[in-house]
């Protein structure tokens, strides 16, 4: 009978560790796709907890698919550069109100309720450059007191 048809104990092991650096693969791949920093941002009289998007695919994902955002929650993107960036719906199962400010985290333009029924229909855009773009629970603008000229405070440790 020849060996060559024969489970070897060491073949067993080899399988094994493949397996887990495959898992680990994929554990980090996910992570690294979905972690972001979070930061402190206060802003009229709200203190919110917000998701970091420092990079493209964080900016172009932001909160698409989230199906509920806390009160006192929302997500701050960060541009390298001022440019009139323009955000739309796409993908969004809730409304927001946006937040546009410029570099030194004055608010330049808020939309207040956009609505998740717009998609890519129509996108908001500030008239003026911005440096930061706030998403915060739709009613928020309102029940923080958030007009334009309001300064934020926030820092940002790491930006990519």
């Amino acid at each position: 009978m020849s060996n060559t048809n024969k489970w070897r104990p060491h073949t067993t092991g080899i399988v094994i560790g493949g397996l887990v650096l495959i898992l680990v693969a994929l554990v980090v791949s996910y992570m690294l796709r979905n972690f972001q920093p979070l930061t402190e941002v206060r802003l009229g009289s709200g203190v919110f907890s917000t998701r970091v998007a420092a990079t493209d695919a964080a900016r172009i994902r932001g909160l698409s698919g989230v199906d509920h955002l806390d009160a006192n929650s929302g997500l701050l993107m960060i541009f390298q550069s001022d440019d009139k960036w323009d955000i739309w719906m796409k993908d969004m199962k809730i409304p927001l109100d946006i937040i546009w400010m410029n570099n030194d985290k004055k608010v330049i333009y808020i939309v207040t309720n956009a609505s998740p029924d717009l998609g890519t229909s129509k996108t908001f855009k500030p008239e003026v450059p911005a440096r930061y773009v706030l998403e915060i629970p739709a009613g928020t603008v309102k029940s923080a007191g958030i007009k334009i000229d309001t300064t934020a405070t926030f820092s940002i440790t790491e930006v990519q």
